[in-house]
């Protein structure tokens, strides 16, 4: 198997049926997972209903209950690997990842990077129709990493990422502890913790039209004190042994 995008989904009625569309009308052989938490407004529906439009394109697990954006993922990148896919993409189902990056993505990961990341802070990236709060708390985190963690990637928190599968394969996700905010930071720790080489990719990141951010004061919270655990267990001789899939 090939490409497969992981599309985490809560509320998203309003999205998922163009998100869907417009990275099959690709054409670049991309499958699509979505990962839906039983949503309120039958997202999980309008996904099925579109099973016979995309056959053997088109993918849904449903869970019981709003159970985390990281265990959401992880979810999916074992259903994922179970199936064989050798890259694995994540991307939010509302628009602000544009799907004709993941073209990029991918190129960027067959050219010899590991893990490949969409980055609004690298030269080139971008951030559109974000207010400037938003804009200083994400840039402030991202720095704030950085700092914490030495690791050397521009945009940490970003949610639009390819993975070769010998990464996630090499991950132990047993020891991934965050579900929020501080998700995407550890995965992307570990994957550079472990040798694996990481590469920007500038995008353009555009701030959803349609449904409702679930970004919230927990997940900040999450977020400030997850890098400083993560800085601290990286500093136990065991912590390679304890993050790498045995």
């Amino acid at each position: 198997m090939g490409k497969i995008v992981i599309i985490p989904t809560y509320n998203e009625k309003e999205n998922i049926a163009a998100i869907i569309k417009a990275v099959i009308d690709l054409n670049e052989h991309f499958h699509v997972l979505v990962i839906d938490d039983g949503s309120p407004d039958q997202t999980a529906n309008i996904v099925k209903s579109l099973f016979p439009l995309y056959p053997g394109q088109l993918f849904l697990e449903e869970r019981k209950g709003k159970l985390g954006l990281g265990t959401a993922y992880i979810h999916g990148f074992k259903w994922c690997l179970e199936k064989g896919y050798h890259y694995i993409f994540e991307m939010d189902a509302d628009f602000s990842h544009n799907p004709k990056d993941l073209i990029r993505l991918h190129q960027a990961c067959v050219e010899g990077a590991d893990v490949a990341v969409g980055s609004r802070y690298v030269t080139g990236g971008a951030l559109e129709n974000w207010p400037t709060d938003r804009i200083m708390l994400s840039k402030g985190a991202s720095l704030y990493t950085r700092m914490i963690t030495w690791m050397p990637v521009m945009d940490p928190t970003a949610g639009f990422v390819c993975y070769s599968r010998k990464v996630l394969e090499a991950i132990n996700f047993s020891h991934i502890k965050f579900i929020g905010y501080a998700f995407q930071i550890e995965m992307k720790f570990s994957a550079w913790k472990l040798g694996f080489k990481i590469k920007e990719v500038p995008i353009t990141f555009i701030d959803r039209k349609l449904g409702a951010s679930k970004m919230n004061k927990g997940i900040i919270k999450e977020g400030v004190l997850g890098v400083l655990q993560l800085k601290y267990m990286s500093l136990s001789k065991d912590y390679k042994k304890h993050i790498r899939n045995q």
